[in-house]
């Protein structure tokens, strides 16, 4: 990957650049300019939080809801129950995703960042000491709201990035999901029920007895709590217009002022052009005119809604719309189809064998994202690289009945399955691509003053989407079963028409991804 890092302070943004952090091509190629290697670790330290404790329930989350009680029994009612703990995640996301943008754009992008990952350790130790299922519904909608404000890193990575670097930078958020989603099965498949798995370590702890789900979950907070830590220390914010930079950079022109009149009015550090490092501008932030002030107050006005509606982000929308409901429908689908009865269309597999295939092909993922996304975003742009990427849907959801037909047949999981298996694992590989493509566009196509907001509304359509895909697409594979819709499989041929659809749309994005 060629991201070029530096380890000196990032270049001061004034309010213009910051509004318009792609800047317009010259049509002459740049080497990538170096960006912050501090503030870029700590960035992907908080965004890799989400995923993670998204997906570390997936491999046992059936279980979990059998183990409550609560479908008393029945196995076919497991998708229902399990699809409605998934879904009040990205729905909680949804309904507070929005107004953590517009906050960030009001105060400042550190403390709203700060305030997600020690909302998440609390919420992760909350759901893993659950026993029933209310509790556990209610503690996965608060992990949910303290997610809302990961769409806050984007614009970050947007303040410190250019026309440059700005793929580079921008094609990490699906690396992270996809390092997010690997080692968080990874967790929930190798350390649930631990008692049970290594009885002569933890036979004898009565904790683990009574709460089996409790490691793999205190390991998600713990690595929440760790990211809160070193945001709190390492974090710097890059909004030019919070009130704290505000008030630092008054202050130190008032000083500067005040030693100016000591060593005698003119010297040259003094002029009003002088900047200070990783304040911007003294001229920018410290005047008293009341033109100064009133620019000042304008950037804390709430956003417009009608300048955040202009057409190529509409059609970023509508495409993340797309996007985030397919891909979390197949996301609900694949453990809950792989965990099933072989009889009720599933392969039987077990929470382990499930954690390590999403785990493996995850972090074969990772590795291709960090290797190739970057450079194929600058030659080929982020519409086409959505477009092919999101046609691979047609193959992962296409192959679930396939596989499920031949397992029937088989009685097991033979080779022609695993097969099967290993071609639809392997299609996944390029969805991931999809979100760096519309972060780019999102970032490209902000207006002035609203890049918070801009990327609020669009984390906003995604969580609404996954928290509705969950619930859809498990209540669909029930009813597909209780009623033998299309031998067991109609939900898969709806969501095939969704992709279809989809595609459809996906050329309805903007050709232009650099804002000029």
């Amino acid at each position: 990957m060629s991201v070029a890092f530096s380890s000196e302070e990032p270049a001061t943004l004034d309010n213009d650049q910051c509004d318009s952090v792609v800047p317009p091509s010259s049509g002459v190629q740049r080497r990538p300019t170096p960006v912050p290697r501090l503030q870029l670790f700590v960035i992907i330290l908080i965004q890799i939080a989400e995923p993670i404790t998204a997906t570390v329930i997936y491999p046992f989350v059936n279980q979990f809801v059998r183990d409550t009680g609560v479908t008393q029994g029945d196995e076919r009612k497991t998708g229902y129950y399990a699809g409605l703990i998934e879904s009040v995640f990205f729905l909680a996301e949804a309904l507070t995703v929005f107004q953590w943008g517009w906050l960030s754009d009001q105060l400042g992008r550190k403390p709203v960042l700060l305030l997600g990952p020690l909302g998440l350790t609390i919420s992760m130790l909350g759901f893993g000491l659950s026993k029933t299922f209310v509790p556990l519904v209610l503690f996965r909608c608060m992990q949910g709201v303290f997610n809302g404000n990961i769409g806050v890193s984007k614009s970050v990575l947007a303040e410190i990035s250019d026309e440059t670097n700005i793929g580079d930078l921008f094609s990490m958020l699906p690396l992270m999901w996809s390092m997010g989603i690997t080692v968080g099965p990874i967790i929930g498949g190798v350390f649930a029920n631990p008692a049970d798995r290594w009885p002569a370590v933890f036979g004898h702890i009565e904790l683990l007895k009574e709460h089996p789900y409790l490691i793999p979950c205190a390991m998600a907070g713990c690595l929440a709590m760790t990211s809160f830590m070193v945001g709190l220390v390492a974090l710097r914010e890059t909004l030019p217009s919070a009130p704290i930079r505000q008030r630092c950079a008054t202050c130190v022109k008032r000083n500067l002022r005040r030693l100016s009149v000591k060593l005698e009015v003119g010297l040259p550090f003094l002029e009003s052009s002088t900047t200070i490092p990783d304040y911007g501008s003294i001229e920018s932030y410290g005047k008293d005119d009341p033109a100064s002030k009133k620019t000042l107050s304008d950037n804390h006005q709430k956003s417009s809604y009608r300048n955040l509606l202009v057409r190529p982000l509409l059609m970023t929308y509508l495409n993340y719309f797309f996007i985030a409901f397919t891909e979390m429908a197949h996301n609900a689908l694949l453990p809950l189809m792989y965990s099933s009865s072989i009889s009720l269309g599933g392969l039987g597999l077990d929470a382990y064998s499930i954690g390590m295939l999403m785990g493996t092909f995850g972090l074969v993922n990772a590795t291709l994202q960090l290797k190739y996304l970057g450079r194929l975003t600058r030659r080929y742009g982020p519409r086409l690289i959505y477009i092919c990427s999101y046609m691979s849907f047609l193959i992962c959801i296409g192959l679930f009945p396939l596989a499920s037909h031949f397992c029937k047949r088989a009685g097991r999981v033979d080779w022609i399955v695993g097969s099967l298996v290993f071609v639809q694992l392997a299609a996944q590989i390029p969805i991931l691509a999809c979100y760096a493509s519309m972060h780019i566009l999102v970032v490209s196509h902000a207006p002035k003053g609203h890049l918070g907001a801009s990327n609020g509304i669009a984390q906003m359509i995604a969580s609404i989407m996954r928290s509705i895909a969950p619930t859809v697409a498990t209540s669909l594979f029930s009813v597909s079963l209780e009623r033998s819709l299309a031998g067991g499989y109609m939900v898969y041929y709806i969501l095939l028409v969704v992709v279809v659809v989809g595609i459809r749309i996906s050329f309805l994005l903007p050709q232009s991804w650099v804002q000029t």
